[in-house]
């Protein structure tokens, strides 16, 4: 019997092929600036903490009868506008400052949620859009002075 082929070499163990990795050193860095986890969740839910203050203001308002006085009402929107635009992002100040415009607007000036864009509706949102750019002004300077400090 003829073989037409050559024998097969005989078996040899199998040795997994070993590779050395150069040992890599982590850099020796500065630790970051660890922001409390209070004040970041404070920032992100400062708008609808607003929105639902709004609410809960204009719906005060609407069981004591308060609608009627629309400047006293105006004074108290535009505190709330103040207070969450100091503990919202600066760039979501305009927007703190609509969304107050808009239950001002829309249940204490025309008391049907009706928004319109006459005078007096150009004017409240004229106020409420500088007392959220005052907030979110005051708010910068002050963490700008603390990042001072601190670096």
């Amino acid at each position: 019997m003829t073989t037409l082929h050559r024998p097969a070499p005989p078996l040899r163990p199998y040795r997994p092929h070993t590779t050395q990795f150069p040992q890599v050193r982590p850099q020796a860095t500065q630790p970051a600036h660890r922001v409390p986890p209070d004040r970041t969740l404070g920032r992100d839910l400062a708008l609808p903490l607003g929105a639902v203050g709004a609410a809960l203001l204009v719906t005060a308002l609407m069981l004591t009868g308060g609608t009627a006085q629309t400047s006293a009402a105006l004074a108290l929107f535009a505190l709330l506008t103040l207070a969450v635009s100091l503990r919202a992002r600066p760039a979501l100040a305009p927007v703190a400052a609509l969304v107050s415009w808009m239950f001002y607007d829309g249940f204490v000036l025309h008391q049907h949620s009706e928004l319109a864009f006459h005078t007096p509706d150009r004017t409240s949102l004229l106020i409420l859009l500088l007392t959220a750019t005052l907030g979110a002004g005051c708010a910068a300077g002050v963490r700008a002075v603390r990042r001072r400090r601190v670096g």
